[in-house]
């Protein structure tokens, strides 16, 4: 079955960095789309970045481009998320996911079919 476990949340003050990990197995890790998604305390889940783990493309929320690069390791069926000058308002549960078929991956939630359990990121200012 499909197994998204995701890993490098923690705390860390405004200014400072974080990678997040996400490793995929039971299914066929390429020619798929993996994304970040992530749920602030009281607000609703919202997109992030994907990948095509096909060909790396990648795509971003608007919201979340400069600051935020996604990125895989196909040797190791693992997506990473590089987040730098994180503010407070990242604050949130970041999750990854994983959509099987097509190639245009954009984070949007109901496109994915697979979810796991989330890593939490606390900014503190």
């Amino acid at each position: 079955q499909v197994q998204l476990v995701e890993s490098g949340g923690g705390s860390v003050q405004a200014g400072g960095s974080l990678s997040l990990s996400c490793a995929a197995s039971g299914y066929t890790y390429s020619s798929n789309c993996l994304g970040w998604f992530r749920q602030a305390p009281g607000k609703e889940l919202e997109g992030v970045a994907a990948i095509y783990t096909g060909g790396g493309s990648t795509y971003y929320a608007d919201s979340m481009k400069g600051r935020f690069t996604i990125s895989q390791d196909n040797a190791k069926n693992t997506v990473y998320l590089q987040m730098n000058s994180l503010k407070p308002e990242d604050t949130a549960m970041y999750y990854c996911a994983a959509r099987l078929g097509g190639s245009l991956c954009s984070p949007v939630i109901y496109e994915y079919n697979y979810w796991g359990q989330g890593t939490q990121v606390t900014v503190s200012s």
